[in-house]
């Protein structure tokens, strides 16, 4: 089965010799599961000619907001609409998550109530999943056909659904634990509040559900589909 993965953003310079840079991310989190990865770094204008070019798809993470003045956002969002009309399948992380809901007409917006950063935790069918965040922007207003599967009080929209092919989240199953340390330093510091990226620090050394995030979206892809 063929992957292809649409890069929305990059990893700061000093960070992608460790960890890779999204793609990457992605490739390392799935691999095992037999899956052919193609990226296309749409934030570089890079586009696949049409959604037969996969059969799937994944849309991953970036410092950008799915509401800005991008050139490349309007054409990822009308291929977004493709994949959704072919009932292809097609996660979303973080802004992968956000963009769908905004190509499928929810809204996107800055949190009033700040960032979330480091380690979160979703009730999903009962259970806690815990992942690393790295986000201020949230889905605000859920397009239509959309389901809520999990959230929690900072962002009640966490777990998106819509009909069994598309699955979206908030947070960042690739993240590793060392890649959210790095961004702290690299990235956090001016940008979100130092109180909010200390304490996210502090819990650090704690394990993430990355592992079962990973089973469940090979799963997810290889289900069949009428």
């Amino acid at each position: 089965m063929k992957i292809g993965i649409l890069q929305t953003g990059h990893a700061p310079d000093d960070l992608i010799e460790a960890s890779g840079d999204y793609d990457q991310m992605f490739r390392d989190l799935l691999a095992g599961h037999g899956f052919e990865f193609e990226t296309y770094a749409v934030v570089d204008d890079i586009f696949p000619q049409s959604a037969a070019a996969a059969d799937g798809w994944i849309i991953t993470g970036s410092r950008h907001g799915a509401y800005e003045d991008h050139a490349w956002i309007a054409p990822l969002e009308a291929l977004i609409r493709e994949i959704h009309a072919k009932k292809q399948p097609m996660p979303g992380i973080c802004f992968g998550h956000q963009i769908i809901a905004q190509a499928l007409g929810g809204k996107v917006a800055k949190y009033d109530g700040g960032w979330a950063v480091g380690h979160v935790t979703y009730q999903q069918d009962g259970k806690p999943l815990t992942l690393n965040a790295w986000h201020q922007d949230q889905v605000v207003e859920l397009p239509a056909g959309a389901r809520v599967l999990a959230g929690n009080d900072f962002c009640k929209n966490g777990v998106l659904a819509y009909g069994d092919h598309i699955w979206t989240l908030q947070p960042h199953p690739e993240f590793r634990n060392e890649f959210t340390g790095g961004l702290i330093e690299k990235r956090g510091r001016g940008v979100v509040p130092d109180d909010v990226l200390d304490q996210a620090a502090q819990g650090l050394d704690a394990p993430v559900d990355s592992l079962s995030i990973a089973t469940f979206l090979a799963d997810f892809m290889k289900q069949e589909r009428t």
